[in-house]
């Protein structure tokens, strides 16, 4: 009995291990392999890679040193190229700018009087001083004749004659010097005195244009259209042109790139127009796509660091941009990978 219930053990411990062979064989065929799915399934480079603005980043900063009076944005607002989106204290600015003005408009009229010439009333008021002085020329010379044929008949002393020759002098002196004075107000302009006046008038037009031109840069402008990523500086605080202060960091974000760190050991696979995709941890396994628009021409450092353990820092990698299709929403600087199709 002992050894018929062994034979039975025994069988059935034989027919298990027969069984075990079998599936152990089975399991140790290489699985059957789909030859089109392979020769279907695309080739990829994988590399990590950072969101970017069209533009990049525009650290926007002022070119004056002062105080700032007012800063008229706020993060994530959209501004228009030539925007003004900060203003320094410029009262100063302001009254040099005015100074400058009127500075240049008494110029300007010192011209219209060299080139117009003398009134019309300063002309007759030099007219009728002709007039005068050429009666009192006349008187004198009337009377140094009768004063000199007096002396000759002896009714007048040599020193009367004398005399009135002396007022006749002066007499013709100041009637000279009235002439004179009248064919200088009625004459035009000389060239000299014109290119004098005009001189004066460009240089005061300079003097304005350089006040302006201060003034100008207290106003600080949005260089692109685009959003404002971050507020750096508030009204009251200080810029300097000294050191890197920046105001405000602008970007244009109507279409965004992702800066790819292509491993060298890939760089031969990389070309302009390749369709490449990224993902991101926050947005699952959505696929945003786009195209690979420019190839770096040196090798550098990696800008993306994707925390593994195993990672090598000393790697050197070629900037690979990819532009992205449509408006993916993406917020900049989101760090992604990406894979870029090579055999498409």
């Amino acid at each position: 009995m002992k050894r018929n219930v062994a034979y039975t053990v025994g069988g059935v411990l034989l027919v298990d291990s027969l069984s075990l062979a079998v599936m152990l064989a089975r399991d140790a065929q290489p699985p059957q392999v789909n030859a089109a799915a392979t020769e279907a399934a695309p080739e990829m480079v994988a590399a990590p890679g950072r969101v970017e603005p069209v533009s990049e980043e525009i650290k926007v900063a002022a070119e004056l040193s002062g105080k700032l009076k007012l800063v008229r944005v706020e993060e994530g607002d959209r501004v228009e190229a030539g925007e003004v989106i900060a203003v320094l204290e410029n009262a100063d600015y302001a009254a040099r700018v005015a100074s400058a003005e009127a500075e240049l408009l008494r110029r300007e009229a010192e011209l219209r009087r060299v080139i117009n010439g003398a009134r019309a009333q300063e002309r007759r008021e030099a007219w009728a001083e002709v007039k005068a002085a050429e009666a009192v020329l006349e008187n004198a010379r009337v009377e140094l004749e009768r004063r000199v044929t007096g002396y000759r008949d002896g009714v007048f002393a040599k020193e009367e004659a004398d005399r009135a020759e002396r007022e006749f002098g002066v007499a013709k002196a100041r009637y000279e010097a009235a002439v004179e004075r009248h064919r200088l107000i009625d004459d035009e302009a000389r060239e000299e005195d014109r290119s004098r006046a005009e001189a004066e008038v460009a240089a005061a037009r300079a003097q304005l244009a350089e006040a302006r031109a201060l003034y100008e840069k207290t106003l600080i402008h949005a260089p692109i259209t685009g959003v404002i990523l971050r507020k750096h500086l508030k009204a009251g605080e200080s810029v300097s042109t000294q050191r890197d202060t920046p105001i405000i960091t602008l970007a244009d974000t109507s279409t965004l790139r992702v800066r790819v760190d292509v491993d060298e050991t890939d760089v031969g696979k990389i070309r302009v127009g390749r369709r490449a995709y990224v993902t991101a941890d926050a947005y699952g396994s959505r696929k945003f796509w786009g195209r690979v628009v420019r190839v770096g021409s040196i090798l550098g450092k990696k800008n993306v660091r994707t925390d593994e353990p195993t990672e090598r820092v000393d790697k050197k990698i070629l900037e690979t941009l990819v532009e992205l299709e449509g408006t993916p929403g993406l917020p900049v600087g989101l760090r992604v990978d990406a894979y870029i199709l090579v055999n498409e």
